[in-house]
């Protein structure tokens, strides 16, 4: 297969991992250019991970024809401005997480890459990771009978004591449902299938942030966005899920995530991962039982979306985290907010179908 050219739009925190990932581990894509506002931090990581082409400007990168998906790494309220430009310069998109800070954004953005024939989808790609693709075979294969519940849980007190520049995460686009939410959100939908409706509360414990990491030790941050959110969850198929995300809250476990059947529990390692630990309760054990991972990419795989996308483009085949799935979980996202403004239970109007679960192959970094 010739390889997919990529262009990587954005060079922060997370695009490290990405760089290494699509540059060394995932053999069927090239990155061929970099970009970010900061020309110096593109020069570094253009040098760093052998990336030909450097460009000063979006709009350069976006008329270069020899780039087919552009990986959007830019701050989540500047999603859909940036996925816009690219659609519309007819690149194929995939987006870090959130698709767009509103439902509404995120709807105009499918419809806009259906109408050119493209594709977008985007993050998280931890769902395709051995953790909860094995989640996945053990629910089908019917090793806890019919699901009929799910709790998720995201607690910590916010990212303002180690992230660089943690702003973006009180401001619009962010909070701990649009930042941490749609790595939960993502997995249970995966694992359990779509959601029919949302009743939610949210509220927010500090007007603002004093960061304590460097280089902005001591910068107060005016927090935007809820900061807690609590709420119910009815999936299509009848099954109830009960949700809190919270930057408020000090407490020792981050990640919390359980899917209950009627033959038994299945405790769901941190969805923000590839890997971790499975564990099924099962009547007959009395105890949970720790069950090996079935499929490739324990590790941290992040690009492994986009590296399906690749795949999906030159296949003709639908991307595993395509934007019907990057849309539903936005709807999902923004209707706990919805839900506490207008005091009512939401119904979702999303579609949503699980894609193909991961297929593990002979070779590492080439997929099916």
């Amino acid at each position: 297969m010739e390889r997919v050219k990529i262009g990587v739009l954005g060079t922060g925190a997370i695009s490290g991992i990405y760089f290494q990932n699509l540059t060394e581990l995932f053999r069927e894509v090239e990155v061929r250019a970099v970009c970010d506002l900061f020309q110096e931090k593109a020069r570094e990581a253009g040098e760093k991970y052998g990336i030909p082409k450097v460009y000063g400007t979006m709009e350069e990168m976006l008329r270069d024809p020899e780039i087919e998906i552009i990986l959007n790494l830019t701050r989540p309220n500047e999603h859909y401005a940036t996925t816009k430009a690219a659609l519309l310069a007819g690149k194929h998109v995939y987006s870090e997480k959130p698709l767009a800070a509103t439902y509404e954004e995120g709807v105009e953005l499918a419809a806009l890459a259906k109408e050119r024939g493209l594709l977008l989808g985007g993050a998280p790609d931890t769902f395709l990771g051995a953790g909860i693709q094995t989640c996945r075979r053990l629910i089908d294969d019917g090793m806890i009978g019919n699901v009929i519940g799910a709790e998720a849980k995201m607690v910590c007190h916010g990212h303002e004591s180690w992230h660089p520049a943690p702003e973006f995460y009180y401001q619009s686009g962010g909070g701990p449902m649009m930042d941490m939410g749609p790595y939960y959100m993502t997995a249970l939908v995966n694992l359990v299938g779509r959601v029919r409706s949302i009743s939610g509360m949210t509220g927010m414990a500090f007007p603002t942030r004093t960061i304590t990491s460097n280089p902005k030790r001591g910068t107060v941050v005016d927090v935007e966005v809820p900061t807690h959110t609590t709420g119910l969850v009815r999936f299509e198929n009848g099954a109830i899920a009960t949700v809190v995300t919270t930057f408020d809250v000090y407490y020792d476990r981050q990640a919390f995530l359980e899917i209950y059947g009627t033959k038994g529990t299945l405790r769901v390692p941190d969805p923000n991962g590839f890997g971790g630990s499975v564990s099924l309760l099962r009547p007959e054990d009395g105890s949970f039982k720790e069950m090996p991972l079935l499929y490739d990419y324990k590790e941290n795989s992040r690009g492994l979306g986009v590296a399906d996308m690749a795949k999906a483009l030159r296949q003709g085949r639908c991307p595993r985290a395509d934007v019907q799935q990057t849309l539903h979980v936005l709807e999902i996202l923004t209707a706990f907010e919805k839900s506490n403004k207008e005091g009512r239970c939401v119904e979702l109007a999303s579609p949503y179908q699980r894609r193909e679960a991961m297929k593990n192959m002979p070779v590492s970094g080439i997929l099916d």
